[in-house]
């Protein structure tokens, strides 16, 4: 790293004044919440055996495979996050926004090819769970980020590349894990976002394009 490099580790992160930019922090952030829990998880459970449980690549395969097949959940977490957030800049037209917010996120997923280890039948089936979870964002009130986990929490769970018998009671500390690391990201999230100004961009027409 050069001089300039080590300066760089300083910079704030760029603030999120458009749908382009509120859709990479969406992208982002929901890989990093399902890949660093599934990670941390293998790791904690195979305890001295974790360096060499990863070491085998039909174990680093399982886990890639839990991480895709989970990524659609990080995706309706995140997008949850950001609706919220967006509420509170344009309450009186939340139906659109939520559509707008619905479309972005779907267009997130539509970024990343069919998996080659999950294929298309599965990775179309994950995407209208995706689209439906989207849905029902807009029939309660926007939630506290700790509460936007709860009905994901047992199906992330569940994806872990760990059998299930040596799971043992471990639900509870994954989904505090996702509680935890939503109120972190919704944090930043707040912190780096024009609400106005990415609300008045997710009504352009050309605030999501096809692939």
């Amino acid at each position: 790293m050069g001089i300039f490099g080590i300066f760089n580790i300083f910079r704030r992160p760029a603030p999120i004044r458009d749908a382009a930019a509120l859709a990479d922090f969406i992208d982002q952030n929901a890989a990093f919440v399902v890949q660093k829990g599934i990670y941390e998880y293998s790791r904690a459970r195979a305890g001295h055996y974790a360096k060499v449980l990863f070491g085998e690549s039909g174990f680093r395969d399982a886990c890639d495979r839990s991480r895709w097949r989970a990524y659609p959940l990080g995706l309706a977490m995140v997008g949850e996050l950001a609706e919220g957030i967006l509420c509170a800049a344009r309450p009186d037209d939340r139906p659109g926004q939520i559509d707008a917010i619905r479309a972005l996120v779907l267009s997130v997923f539509d970024r990343h090819p069919v998996h080659t280890g999950l294929g298309a039948e599965m990775w179309s089936e994950l995407r209208s769970e995706l689209e439906r979870c989207l849905a029902l964002v807009g029939l309660h009130a926007p939630k506290w980020a700790k509460d936007v986990p709860e009905p994901y929490a047992e199906a992330y769970f569940n994806l872990m590349p760990i059998h299930e018998k040596l799971r043992g009671r471990d639900g509870m500390t994954v989904r505090n894990y996702l509680r935890v690391t939503m109120c972190n990201i919704h944090e930043e999230l707040a912190k780096r976002t024009d609400a106005a100004a990415v609300a008045e961009s997710l009504r352009r027409p050309t605030a999501v394009r096809p692939n």
